[in-house]
């Protein structure tokens, strides 16, 4: 099949009106829920592949980005209404169960669909973040959400920088202003510098990122992903000499046209609710993920780094924990920069189950 040849449908759900793309017309559902600042289209090399495996590959625009609605209350972003809005796909599309990946922000939306509706998600992946409890990031000293999120926020942070999240959660739209008074340069320097493409400082070259101590990789996230508090993100990117071989000039068009669409608003809404997000699942901490699973992560991808200490612990939470892969020499955007290996650790999986 080719891009043209992908259903475009869009359904009803949870009270929503949310965007598919779909490749496969039957086969075990696998519902693919991309993160920020992305769209259905950072699956597009997934799609194929698993239609060709005898899947039905369905990705989704989440809500407040692309063809999707875009609720205006903050509150509408948060972690149960993205899973409810995962639920209502998987009935519209008349199905009784699915396979959820999730990249990104989408990891956490597929690892909380998976362990609170295991009635519906049969099995879970999750790129870049793993299981992360109701703290949902897997950040160091604190993997699955013991503390409240801000208090953790801030004492990674450290004094006078504000976490990304942080940051992203700054009243008055603040994050979306600085993106939108220059979208394409800051979702260049946005997706290049979360690649393994952005050379690393000569003091980490060769050093094996995924292994360091908390100590240092507190350090590496406030230099990466921590902002002065009088500063901006974009601050922290750096622009390529050259787009690299995974961001051709055509996907980075799509990227930037979506997201002029969709604006930034409802986007970045997930944010601000990492706190009430934290409060709802509370209900279910001490609860294990009980359906198949499987993590993986990029050498090079921040998120992973940070995230070592919930790799490490993971069967403590998810039991049938399958697989931890590390895919080296890979960034941020792990199904775009290594498709081929994310392809054949995933259909693996899948035929597994």
């Amino acid at each position: 099949m080719t891009r043209s040849e992908w259903e475009s449908r869009t359904v009803r759900s949870n009270g929503q009106r949310i965007h598919l793309r779909i490749a496969g017309s039957s086969g075990p559902v696998v519902l693919l829920c991309h993160g920020f600042p992305e769209s259905w289209y950072s699956w597009r090399h997934q799609l194929d592949a698993l239609a060709s495996a005898g899947y039905r590959a369905v990705a989704m625009d989440m809500r407040g980005y692309g063809r999707s609605s875009k609720p205006t209350e903050v509150a509408a972003y948060r972690i149960t209404e993205l899973v409810g809005d995962c639920v209502g796909v998987i009935q519209a599309l008349g199905e009784p169960t699915a396979v959820i990946v999730g990249h990104d922000v989408g990891a956490p939306v597929a690892w909380t669909a998976a362990w609170t509706r295991p009635d519906v998600f049969r099995a879970v992946v999750g790129l870049s973040v793993p299981f992360g409890g109701r703290g949902l990031a897997a950040l160091p000293g604190d993997p699955f959400g013991d503390a409240r999120p801000s208090v953790v926020h801030r004492e990674l942070a450290g004094p006078g920088m504000l976490f990304y999240q942080e940051y992203f959660s700054l009243p008055g739209g603040v994050a979306a202003r600085e993106v939108e008074e220059d979208l394409r340069t800051w979702l260049t320097g946005g997706l290049y510098s979360l690649s393994a493409d952005r050379p690393l400082p000569p003091e980490l070259a060769g050093v094996d990122l995924t292994t360091l101590p908390e100590d240092m990789v507190r350090e590496f996230v406030r230099g990466a992903m921590c902002v002065p508090r009088a500063g901006s993100f974009a601050g922290l990117l750096q622009q390529p000499e050259k787009l690299p071989a995974w961001l051709g000039q055509d996907v980075l068009d799509v990227y930037v046209a979506e997201l002029e669409y969709s604006g930034l608003t409802g986007p970045l809404s997930f944010y601000p609710n990492a706190d009430l997000d934290w409060e709802i699942l509370g209900q279910y901490q001490g609860t294990p993920v009980t359906v198949p699973a499987l993590f993986i992560g990029g050498d090079r991808d921040v998120v992973t780094i940070w995230s070592q200490q919930a790799i490490a612990r993971a069967t403590e939470w998810v039991p049938d924990l399958r697989g931890s892969v590390i895919v080296p020499d890979c960034g941020h955007w792990i199904q775009q920069e290594q498709p081929h290996a994310v392809n054949k650790e995933l259909l693996a999986f899948l035929q597994g189950l």
